[in-house]
């Protein structure tokens, strides 16, 4: 029976997962905890009901393999380049300096100076996999200190390459010089470049081919070996598996068939990350654990404290200000899933002993376990931080002179509109803007910009919270939105705020706190979906603007609750009842050009008037049944909108 534990190993996992998915999509974690709490009590050091690793280290490496695949695969240049100031100045600062600074913490403490590189490259790596989660799930993407985790991570992600190649160097016998170590990585690069070299070439003609054989399941069987092709190619040159694998979605990424390849390859992606993250969990020594809980503790504390600390120095380095940089520091303070594979890379060099190597999974376990928890209430302690900002106006005094004025709250697309409009009208506004670069820029046009977190008292007294008259929250930040909301209606309780908000469900909650107007931009584009259908059927303007009124008057409610009032929509067919005006133009190859009106019956069969023709300029009023139809004429046509509709069938030919 020992050839089916694997099988049987792999039914305990799949088993374990399913309500772990459930219960904790349920608890608002990340599914990734959960699976990491499941390794640790099925494995051999709990239950015991997964004995044997070693077959499911081989699955959990193939999870790494798909990750590092598709992580290949989402590096976006264009991409990178929108960020390029958080990925290279921010992601640069935080890998460098992390890593110099544990290797100097740990040389200290006697460590070799090969080990204590290493032990600071496992410090380093944050988990993408869950802080990009938490970060999408909080709709916080898009705010500053989701910009910058998203440029940092990407950055580290980047580092693993190079990481990898440093291994075998680290774990040389004897120590190297300069020479050997530039000679090693040169032959590692150059080996590098050449795979890169041959698949730039040899890929998109493979893919070219199985996408013209017009069969799915040859497409992904040829996808799958492209990838561990490529994989066991950098294998086989003495480098990592994983490393073949990323270089393959980097090629693969600049394909025509990006997206089908990443969509064939997410399912399994998926299965296997969570073998990965259950059997990280099944290496964990609860007897260790119990047996040195204080050392655990400490060192769990003290790398979310350590790396807190510096990601937060380097983010008030490129000027801003307090609150963003704790909540980007505790938010990448856990340890990442690469890691986990380092450290299996590393044990196979002697880089690090077996109480180190317990110590470093169970802190590094923890950390990712507490994450969302940190990251959910750290924000209530980041808000009570100093200062926000410098609040310097671009004309000096003029502050004091606004009154009756809009304070707009960010200046990305929605917060320029607002500003241009305000601008061509003449009513005097103020822009609380939290990128520095923006405000640099802004401020050499003369724009009337601060520096500033809204959130902060301090900032709202400097934009004239208790003169102003609107505020328009155009920011992609629901927690920092709700704060400063709050805040400004107890200062200032007359002022009238309109707020930008993704979802539609978050608009009773704004509601609540006290916003006059919601803008959920979920609604919004439904709104305009909307429209474009009933334009497509001819029903006119005026129509679709009273029934676009009926349902904001009803403030949202058919969007926010399945079993609303559809009161809304008993006035849409009074509307359509009504008489309307269309106009038609007459195309050279139509079929009636040529033709009088009598000879068409628009009035006969369709019960629609043509009350005047547009021709080269000139208007033919009331025109009788022997007026004729020519091309490149405009009839305009009157009627209700079925008749109107089944008259342009006829002027089209596809009725008679």
């Amino acid at each position: 029976m020992d050839e089916f534990i694997l099988f049987q190993d792999i039914v305990i996992i799949l088993a374990v997962s399913l309500p772990i998915i459930y219960l904790f999509k349920k608890l608002s974690v990340p599914s990734l905890v959960g699976f990491l709490i499941a390794g640790i009590v099925i494995g051999p050091y709990g239950f015991g009901l997964i004995a044997g690793l070693e077959q499911i280290h081989v699955m959990a490496e193939l999870g790494v393999i798909l990750l590092l695949f598709t992580i290949g695969m989402e590096v976006s240049f264009t991409h990178l380049m929108r960020i390029k100031k958080f990925l290279i100045v921010a992601g640069g600062a935080q890998v460098f300096g992390t890593i110099i600074v544990a290797a100097g913490l740990f040389y200290l403490f006697s460590f070799p100076l090969n080990q204590s590189l290493y032990m600071g490259m496992l410090v380093t790596l944050s988990s993408t996999a869950i802080v990009l989660k938490l970060l999408s799930e909080r709709g916080e993407l898009d705010t500053p200190q989701g910009k910058i985790s998203v440029g940092i991570l990407i950055f580290q992600d980047l580092m693993i390459v190079p990481m990898f190649l440093m291994l075998p160097i680290l774990g040389a016998d004897s120590p190297m010089g300069f020479a050997d170590v530039a000679v090693k990585l040169g032959v590692a690069f150059g080996a590098l470049v050449g795979i890169l070299f041959l698949s730039k070439y040899l890929m998109p003609k493979l893919l070219y081919y199985l996408a013209s054989m017009r069969m799915k399941d040859a497409f992904t069987i040829g996808v799958l070996l492209i990838l561990l092709g490529t994989g066991y190619l950098t294998h086989s040159l003495g480098l990592s598996f994983a490393l073949g694998a990323f270089v393959a979605g980097l090629i693969l990424a600049e394909s025509d068939y990006h997206s089908q390849i990443l969509s064939d390859i997410m399912p399994f992606k998926d299965a296997f990350n969570s073998i990965f993250f259950v059997s990280v969990g099944l290496l964990l020594d609860i007897g260790f654990v119990l047996d040195n809980p204080v050392i655990i503790i400490f060192s769990t504390i003290g790398v979310i404290i350590f790396k807190a600390a510096i990601i937060s120095v380097i983010v008030l380095s490129i000027k801003y200000p307090l609150r963003i940089a704790i909540l980007t520091g505790i938010g990448l303070g856990q340890v990442g899933e690469f890691s986990f594979v380092l450290i299996q890379a590393g044990s196979t060099y002697n880089l690090i002993g077996s109480d180190y190597y317990n110590i470093f999974l169970a802190s590094t376990i923890f950390t990712m376990i507490i994450t969302p928890f940190m990251i959910k209430y750290v924000p209530s302690i980041a808000f009570l931080s100093g200062k926000s900002g410098d609040g310097e106006m671009t004309r000096k005094g003029s502050l004091n002179s606004f009154e009756n004025h809009v304070i707009i709250v960010g200046y990305g697309l929605n917060g320029r509109n607002v500003a241009h409009v305000l601008r061509e009208t003449g009513i005097k506004y103020i822009i609380v803007e939290l990128n520095p670069d923006t405000v640099k820029v802004e401020k050499a046009k003369n724009e009337n910009i601060i520096f500033g977190d809204i959130s902060s008292e301090e900032i709202m007294k400097k934009a004239g919270i208790s003169k102003a008259k609107v505020i328009v929250f155009a920011i992609s930040d629901p927690v920092t939105t709700r704060r400063a909301l709050k805040t400004v209606k107890f200062v200032n309780p007359a002022i009238y705020s309109v707020v930008r908000t993704r979802y539609v469900g978050e608009v009773e909650a704004l509601n609540k706190i006290g916003a006059d107007v919601v803008i959920p931009e979920e609604f919004e584009t439904s709104l305009e979906i909307f429209r474009k259908v009933l334009r497509r059927y001819h029903v006119p303007l005026n129509v679709i603007l009273k029934q676009t009124s009926l349902l904001r008057q009803e403030s949202y409610k058919l969007m926010l609750k399945e079993d609303a009032d559809l009161d809304a929509f008993v006035h849409l067919d009074e509307l359509l009842a009504e008489g309307l005006t269309e106009t038609y133009f007459v195309n050279e190859d139509n079929p009636n050009a040529g033709k009088t009106l009598s000879e068409i019956h628009l009035r006969e069969h369709a019960e629609v008037t043509v009350i005047a023709i547009v021709r080269e300029g000139r208007t033919i009023s009331n025109p009788t049944g022997k007026e004729s139809i020519h091309a490149h004429d405009t009839l305009v046509i009157t009627g209700t909108h079925e008749q109107v509709d089944k008259g342009v069938a006829i002027l089209n030919g596809s009725l008679s």
